[in-house]
């Protein structure tokens, strides 16, 4: 009798035809196949209940049907400029909740911080935004990728001012990002155009 295939993550099947993890005999060290420490880190996002309770920004997410089949991923990200890169199945199509070729593309760590809106740890305010309660008054402020420093903005009287200069201090890295090399894909440069403008 044929065993039944174990799911990975309860979803995809796993079809390599060579291991994928496994022991360096001689430095005793674990490895895994990087497509396959990608396509698995994928499923865990979409289909780990403990995952999704530290992360839940990925409840409701899915991974298209071709993907749920090693290999097919596996082929796709052979194609892709992904070494240092993490997979965003957002930054193209906003609010996105399924992984699949037509909608995911691979990223630097620099970008994806880039776009992250940190909306747990922000409060109350808007994007960009903080309020000083001893002036009454609310400060602009965004991260820069690029120095990883935090550029402040200014002093404003209305919480939306605060906003409007985070804004377009997003524009104005999105080029600095372009001319430093993190954007290599026009699809990427028009997505962050559109989200900031």
């Amino acid at each position: 009798m044929r065993q039944k295939m174990k799911l990975v993550h309860g979803a995809g099947i796993n079809d390599a035809d060579y291991a994928v993890a496994g022991k360096n005999h001689r430095t005793g060290k674990q490895w895994m196949c990087p497509y396959y420490n990608k396509w698995k880190g994928m499923l865990r996002r979409c289909y780990s209940k403990k995952y999704q309770e530290k992360y839940p920004t990925y409840e409701g997410c899915s991974v298209c049907e071709d993907w749920l089949i090693f290999s097919n991923f596996k082929s796709w990200m052979e194609s892709q400029n992904w070494e240092g890169k993490d997979l965003d199945k957002d930054l193209l199509f906003e609010g996105n909740k399924v992984y699949s070729p037509d909608k995911c593309v691979f990223v630097s760590s620099v970008l994806n911080a880039f776009v992250t809106d940190s909306g747990r740890a922000r409060g109350k305010y808007m994007i960009g935004v903080i309020f000083h309660k001893r002036d009454k008054n609310f400060q602009s402020q965004c991260n820069n990728p690029i120095t990883k420093s935090h550029d402040y903005l200014g002093f404003f009287t209305s919480e939306l001012e605060a906003h409007l200069k985070w804004k377009k201090r997003k524009l104005e890295l999105i080029g600095e990002l372009l001319q430093h090399g993190y954007i290599e894909d026009i699809r990427i440069y028009n997505s962050l155009k559109t989200k900031y403008s």
